[in-house]
């Protein structure tokens, strides 16, 4: 480990600390043979603290300094947060499981593959529903916004108090975004944002507390409603995906424990590794309904979301996205009047190519690639300045109040630049008549070409028109480069904030703008007058280039603008500025959503190990000495265990017997701390059983109506008596858990943990006999770093 660059790291825990994921020794050295511990009255050995140190020695002042490491470290993006638990993605195949399973006949096993296909498509139903929701309610707040402001203009413009409709407009916009930001603030905190960067996690294994909660969701879509009606530069895209999964896990369960409802269906969905690939459909139901491309949100979960994937996935998750589009579609057709028309793209207008527009030339790849160069420039700066400025609110604490206002400032600053722009445009038409025809015809949408250039400041950015649909010479250079440069600093200052908001939108916009002025450019430097230089393809590319930038997407980012636009002609022409756009930008800084990853300190696995990772092996990464627990327990031993916060860990090892120093012997298998919370709530004993106690015997049924909200082993009571009985988890344990010898490389326990989705690896020695345990944050703690590979602090925060 010479090689490595040691970063101060520590294992205090409290009631915070997660369950489950050990810290291990820096020196990488078997805590079995530097710090042997044992409880008396039981034979077992219990986690490894930082300190190497025999507790009966004197502790050094280095020590002691190290032991008494506060609590509470200066957040940012080199911490790892020991507050974040893993799910069990690994089926625990214990006896119960296999009888189950074993008894289950062909047609039980057909009835669950229909269930599965009857939960994604109401998956579809209800996330079409909740965007036509949001789109509807959107509509009408916008209206009656701005129908106030078109009685203002009328009654005040008269005597020159146009000052007097935009205080009014900058007034309503300002009660939106806060009635929005309280919300969030005050009922749901994890609501704010897109929630994209939350699902990755989820999907990645990582238990992210409240982000799939019926509260999230209710949180979720009425702050997007407000922050979109309140004029933010945001997007409804994230907050739709975000919701499609939150609307997937509540209805694979069957049941609702934030209401205490329970349906008595879909039972045997309740476990982790069902639930995940649900969300993995209600997150591509959401892309699909926010942007009417079922295809690219299939792609968009498989690119940006799943870490598992299957071919019976695929076609489920493609069956919701298109529900979700459906649904969508027709009610939003029967609301508009259209019954029968199920065109319309989705919640995101892109709008409709002309014929004349839709070919490009061989010539103009290169230019399309440079286009993209920029846009992965742009985008390095937008993650960079967005990263800096979410730095400093985190460590400095920005004060609620301030967010509010901050908030509240950036919906005020759209309604200021329409009129701004529609006062340098008025011309030759009196003022007092151009106002009112501006904001008549703005407020009504009709297109008159000279207000083209308020639009881009006065419709919610969700119903605007795309830059690329329209009549070249419609838009003012200076305008455009103005709203390029004000949308760009409104996007990078609203993304992160306590609203709902997504980024796709924004960045669209940014990118369409900034691409329609480079179209503009090129078609003034054609000088033969030919019609190659269209400026509203360069829109279109150049809101790719600026969305690729951000969020580093290709294959399903192509696919949604390619259905989004229904043109397959410039599905080449996207790829290659993706691709341009993705590789510049990573140059210089990751994407947004992996950077929000980091700076929450989330324990990610990313698809590979870290280069040079090699040299380092199980035994320098496992956490060690471990606890292990025999086939036949003590219930005090057991109560004692799960009670101590500093061993709060979700596995252990059961072993076969313990040597007289204390040491575990040969594993037999593996056992979570769910499931001893469970035998011990239905006090599943060896005495009670042949005194014939038990009334009947406990059932898998009875594990997943306790998930996914186990009880804390303080709620459960045992009796004095009932510490002496023993427990017999030889029924209840996993007989196969995966054991690696502790010589086994980092990169290669990596790939296990990544695709068999593991929550703990034991790490064994020649004899089979237990030696550490790995878990994900042992893995997640090694990164790249400017000087190699580096080993992360870690943090209760």
């Amino acid at each position: 480990m010479a090689n490595i660059t040691k970063k101060v790291s520590w294992s205090s825990r409290d009631e915070d600390s997660a369950p489950g994921e050990g810290t291990p020794l820096l020196n990488g050295t078997s805590g079995a043979e530097r710090y042997p511990r044992k409880m008396s009255g039981s034979g077992m050995f219990h986690i490894g603290r930082l300190s190497t140190v025999d507790l009966e020695e004197p502790i050094t002042e280095q020590e002691d300094a190290l032991l008494n490491w506060p609590k509470e470290i200066p957040h940012n993006e080199k911490l790892l947060s020991l507050k974040y638990e893993s799910l069990d993605y690994d089926n625990s195949e214990n006896q119960l499981f296999l009888e189950e399973e074993r008894r289950m006949s062909f047609v039980g096993f057909r009835c669950v593959e229909i269930k599965r296909w009857v939960v994604c498509a109401l998956i579809g139903i209800l996330t079409g529903l909740i965007a036509c929701f949001i789109d509807i309610v959107v509509e009408n707040l916008a209206g009656v916004k701005y129908s106030v402001v078109k009685h203002s203009i009328e009654n005040f413009t008269e005597g020159g108090g146009l000052s007097i409709s935009l205080l009014l407009w900058a007034a309503l916009n300002s009660a939106f975004i806060m009635v929005g930001s309280c919300i969030v603030a005050y009922f749901e905190p994890i609501a704010a944002g897109s929630g994209i960067p939350q699902i990755k996690c989820y999907l990645n294994g990582v238990k992210v507390p409240r982000v799939v909660r019926l509260k999230t969701l209710v949180v979720k879509v009425c702050g997007v409603i407000c922050s979109v009606a309140g004029g933010l530069a945001v997007g409804k895209e994230g907050p739709m995906i975000h919701s499609g999964a939150v609307v997937a896990a509540g209805i694979s369960q069957g049941r609702s424990t934030s209401l205490k409802k329970d349906f008595k269906i879909f039972e045997y969905f309740r476990r982790d590794t069902e639930k995940r690939d649900f969300v993995s459909a209600g997150a591509a139901a959401g892309v699909s309904a926010a942007f009417g491309a079922p295809v690219g949100g299939v792609l968009f979960s498989l690119e940006e979301g799943a870490s598992f994937w299957n071919q019976m996935l695929t076609w489920r998750i493609f069956f919701a996205s298109m529900i979700s589009t459906f649904t969508l579609n027709f009610v939003l057709s029967i609301y508009h009047g259209k019954i029968g028309d199920l065109s319309s793209p989705g919640l995101i207008n892109f709008g409709r190519f002309e014929s004349e527009s839709v070919e490009y030339y061989l010539y103009e790849i290169p230019i399309f690639m440079l286009m993209g160069a920029i846009g992965g420039i742009l985008g390095a700066l937008f993650n960079s300045c967005n990263y800096w400025l979410t730095i400093f609110r985190i460590r400095y604490g920005v004060p609620l109040c301030l967010c509010l206002g901050s908030s509240m400032l950036g919906s005020k600053t759209p309604a200021v630049e329409a009129v701004s722009v529609i006062s340098k445009e008025r011309s030759t038409v009196p003022v007092v008549g151009f106002y009112k025809i501006a904001f008549y015809a703005l407020l009504n949408e009709r297109n008159i070409i000279f207000l083209n250039n308020a639009a881009l400041f006065c419709r919610t950015p969700c119903k605007g028109k795309m830059l690329h649909d329209v009549a070249s010479g419609s838009y003012n250079p200076l305008t455009l480069g103005l709203f390029t440069l004000s949308y760009f600093i409104l996007a990078c200052w609203t993304y992160g904030l306590t609203v709902s908001a997504g980024v796709f939108i924004p960045s669209l916009l940014i990118g369409a703008a900034w691409g329609r002025l480079f179209g503009i450019l090129m078609s003034v430097l054609a000088a033969d007058e030919s019609t190659w230089a269209d400026p509203g393809k360069y829109a279109l590319i150049g809101a790719a280039a600026q969305l690729g930038g951000i969020v580093r997407m290709t294959l399903s980012l192509t696919v949604i603008m390619v259905e989004a636009t229904g043109n397959v002609t410039y599905g080449l022409p996207i790829m290659l500025v993706l691709m341009t756009a993705k590789i510049v930008g990573d140059y210089f800084i990751e994407g947004l959503y992996d950077i929000h990853i980091k700076l929450q300190s989330v324990p990610f696995l990313h698809w590979e190990a870290p280069h040079t990772s090699h040299s380092l092996t199980a035994r320098e990464v496992m956490s060690s000495p471990v606890t292990c627990f025999s086939r036949m327990e003590k219930v005090g031993v057991i109560v004692d265990v799960l009670s101590n916060t500093s061993t709060n860990h979700n596995g252990f090892p059961v072993v076969s017997e313990f040597t007289d120093d204390g040491e575990p012997g040969k594993i037999c298998g593996l056992i979570l701390r769910s499931q001893l919370i469970v035998l011990l709530k239905h006090k599943v004993f060896v005495e009670r059983a042949h005194s014939r106690l038990n009334q009947r015997k406990l059932q898998l049924k009875d594990f997943r109506d306790a998930y996914p909200r186990f009880p804390p082993i303080q709620s459960i009571h045992v009796s004095q008596d009932e510490r002496e009985c023993m427990m017999d988890l030889t029924e209840f344990m996993n007989p196969t858990p995966y054991t690696v010898p502790q010589e086994t490389s980092m990169p290669r326990v990596f790939k296990l943990f990544r695709a068999l989705g593991l929550r703990h690896l034991v790490v064994v020695d020649s004899d089979n006999t237990v030696v550490g345990l790995v878990t994900r944050k042992d893995l997640a703690r090694y990164h790249l770093g400017k000087h190699g590979l580096e080993e992360m602090q870690l943090s209760q925060t």
